[in-house]
């Protein structure tokens, strides 16, 4: 494996039953990075990561995270990254506090002031015991037990699941923070904008393949941008060939135009005099809808999605208080 890359897949391929979860997949992560895992339901993020975490023993291809063998060097690696699920289970006799401590000390220990500061900043009580808390709190937990180590790897797979649009901030906030130290991550998350504001590259994956990848501005290359526009004159459709989704309603246009021709779409308007205008380049949740659009008569991945999370859990379900837990 690269020095560069902290987690390097290639070939991989699961399946469960009839069912192909994962179809020869490359996935990279660079070391110091924020990498955004993204995909619907049923495409292969969450059995990427069970192999990832040495939870799934893969059919075929190559994995190494942080130069390792994660299903033969399982205990080793798990002292080296921590893991963050979607649905943390907890001790349920166990206080939130001593959850976070045992979990630290599996790998090796905790920065206690950042311990004191990451609990103050998710508003956490400490001296609830597992059983007390809400899914929200849950999550809490784990990521402060996760953050508060000094972790190599970040591995967070729907962190924020439960947590308010505050405690949402808070979470962008710290992981920039963990970056900045050092530490690398891969972020799953159906939450868009929390990718977008963190990710430095996007994997984005399709029934068990990655299929994009590249920073936001060079996927953003490969979509349109939105234009909106009021015209002093009404121009002929006929004169707009060079923009797509054409919509004329007297003088208000709306249209697309691709990355590569905006000026040519600015000056194909300012001939009929501009009004007002407005701009908008392709966003992430843009991207993600053109790139599964084409699966919309392709159920197969809703279908199988209850084959893969079923079989998939039976096989190794993680969990904060099962055998590798949030850490």
């Amino acid at each position: 494996m690269s020095e560069a890359h902290v987690i390097d897949v290639h070939g991989l391929t699961k399946s469960f039953g009839k069912f192909t979860a994962l179809n020869g997949l490359d996935l990279q992560v660079s070391r110091g990075h924020v990498h955004g895992f993204l995909g619907p339901n049923g495409a292969g993020k969450s059995t990427t990561i069970r192999v990832l975490l040495g939870l799934l023993r893969p059919d075929s291809g190559t994995t190494r995270v942080l130069g390792a063998d994660p299903w033969r060097d399982v205990v080793n690696l798990h002292r080296r990254l921590a893991y963050v699920p979607g649905d943390v289970s907890l001790w349920p006799g166990m206080t939130g506090g001593e959850a976070i401590d045992l979990l630290g000390a599996l790998r090796g220990g905790l920065n206690e002031q950042r311990r004191g500061e990451l609990i103050e900043r998710f508003e956490l009580d400490p001296t609830k015991r597992g059983r007390q808390y809400s899914k929200g709190n849950r999550q809490k937990v784990a990521i402060v037990a996760a953050l508060a180590s000094d972790a190599e790897l970040l591995i967070l797979d729907e962190p924020t699941s439960g947590l308010d649009p505050l405690m949402e901030n808070v979470f962008i906030e710290v992981i920039s923070e963990a970056k900045a130290r050092g530490a690398s991550v891969l972020l799953s998350s159906h939450i868009l904008a929390e990718v977008e504001s963190l990710a430095d590259r996007l994997s984005l994956i399709r029934s068990g393949s990655i299929v994009e990848t590249g920073t936001l501005t060079e996927l953003r290359g490969h979509a349109r941008t939105s234009i909106r526009a009021t015209l002093a004159t009404a121009p002929p459709a006929s004169a707009l060939a060079a923009l797509h989704d054409v919509h004329l309603d007297g003088d208000r246009l709306t249209a697309t135009a691709d990355a590569d021709n905006i000026g040519d779409a600015m000056a194909l308007l300012t001939r009929f005099g501009i009004a007002s205008l407005t701009v908008e380049p392709p966003s992430l949740e843009s991207l993600f809808l053109r790139l599964y659009e084409d699966d919309k008569g392709d159920k197969s991945d809703q279908d199988d999605k209850s084959s893969e999370t079923s079989e998939a859990d039976e096989t190794a379900k993680p969990t904060a208080a099962g055998r590798h837990g949030a850490s």
